[in-house]
C-alpha cells in the first residue's frame, strides 16, 4: 500500500488548500473594497499578503486538480498537463504582482510615492505582460481549463465548472467585483458532504500512484 500524496484532494492538506485559496481572494477583494485610497498603510499590506498566500495556495489546488483528473490516454496527459502548465505560470505571476505591489506600499509614504515606483518598475521591458496583465489572465484560463475538462470527464459535476467560470467574468468586470468572483470559485471548490470519492475503473492503468479506482468529487 502507497500513502497518499499531499496533493492527493481526499488528503487534508490539499482540501484545505481548497478552501484557503479562493478564501484568501475573497479577502483580499474585501480588504481593498475599505480602502477607496489604495495607498500605502495596513490595509494594502493585509490585502496584498493575503493576495499573495492566495496565489502560493492556488500551486497546491491546480496540482490537485491535475492529480484528480488521473488522465490515461495520451491526448488527457498533454491537455491536462497544459492546464496545469498554464495555470501554474499564472499563479506564479499573480504571486509576482502581490509581492510587488506589497514591496512599492512598504517603501512609499503615500499614493504619489507608489505611483512614482510602479512607473519605474514598469517601464522594464516585459514586466506589465508578464506580471500584470498577460500573465494573471493565464491564472483564470488555466482554472477554467482545468474545471471545464475534469466536469467533461465526470470527474466534478458541471456546476463547479459552471461556478468557476462565472466567477472568472464577474472578477473581470471590475476589481471591486473581486469578492463576489472569487466567492464564487470557492463555492466550487470547497468540499460539502456532497463533495465524496467515487471509484471510476481505469483498465490497465499505469499512473503512478493512481489505484485501479480514481476518484471523482462531487
Amino acid at each position: 500500500m502507497t500513502s497518499r500524496s499531499l496533493l492527493d484532494p481526499r488528503t487534508a492538506v490539499a482540501r484545505t488548500a481548497f478552501v484557503a485559496a479562493p478564501l484568501c481572494m475573497v479577502t483580499y477583494g474585501v480588504i481593498r473594497l475599505t480602502d477607496p485610497s489604495h495607498g500605502p498603510g495596513i490595509a494594502w499590506t493585509a490585502g496584498h499578503l493575503a493576495l499573495v498566500v492566495g496565489a502560493a495556495l492556488f500551486g497546491v489546488v491546480f496540482l490537485g486538480l491535475h492529480r484528480l483528473a488521473a488522465p490515461t490516454s495520451t491526448a488527457g496527459r498533454l491537455s491536462f498537463g497544459a492546464a496545469t502548465a498554464v495555470s501554474l505560470v499564472g499563479a506564479l505571476a499573480v504571486a509576482a504582482q502581490g509581492t510587488i505591489d506589497l514591496v512599492v506600499g512598504l517603501r512609499s509614504v503615500d499614493r504619489p510615492a507608489m505611483n512614482q515606483l510602479f512607473h519605474e518598475i514598469q517601464g522594464h521591458p516585459g514586466v506589465t505582460p508578464a506580471v500584470y496583465t498577460v500573465g494573471p489572465m493565464l491564472f483564470y484560463v488555466g482554472l477554467v481549463w482545468l474545471m471545464v475538462q475534469l466536469a467533461a470527464r465526470r470527474r466534478i459535476s458541471p456546476w463547479r465548472a459552471g461556478a468557476v467560470l462565472l466567477g472568472t467574468v464577474v472578477m473581470a468586470l471590475g476589481l471591486n467585483l473581486i469578492p463576489l468572483g472569487a466567492a464564487l470559485i470557492l463555492v466550487a471548490l470547497a468540499p460539502s458532504k456532497n463533495w465524496r470519492c467515487e471509484p471510476e475503473t481505469v483498465i490497465g492503468s499505469t499512473t503512478p500512484g493512481v489505484s485501479s479506482g480514481a476518484h471523482a468529487l462531487r
